[in-house]
């Protein structure tokens, strides 16, 4: 089964020299053991745009879609065999980069 692992920031800083090399063994691991789908990194809030094509016809917002203090820093895909392997990879990957991870499955 596939997880999404989104790293969850509230610091608005880029990791630290230490925490990229953390994270980069971490995904060496992950490939290494066959959890490996994808993963990266994203820009932050302020480069995002939000396209709202509900109503007779797209209106582009530059910014998050969302006020928030907390935001979507970047992500890990995996494949895992259960849930708990899934929140095992997590815990690490959250010590990895030290921030927050949220796990949620594929449907």
């Amino acid at each position: 089964m596939q997880y999404l692992m989104s790293v969850i920031d509230d610091t608005g800083n880029l990791a630290t020299p230490e925490e990229d090399a953390s994270i980069n063994v971490f995904n060496d691991r992950l490939q290494a053991e066959g959890h490996w789908v994808f993963a990266g990194g994203l820009g932050s809030p302020d480069a995002a745009t939000v396209i709202d094509n509900r109503g007779g016809e797209a209106i582009v917002t530059d910014g998050p879609f969302v006020e928030t203090k907390e935001y979507l820093a970047g992500f890990w895909i995996i494949e895992a065999p259960d849930l708990d392997v899934a929140l095992t990879l997590a815990t690490e990957g959250s010590k990895a980069c030290n921030r927050k991870i949220e796990v949620r499955p594929f449907l």
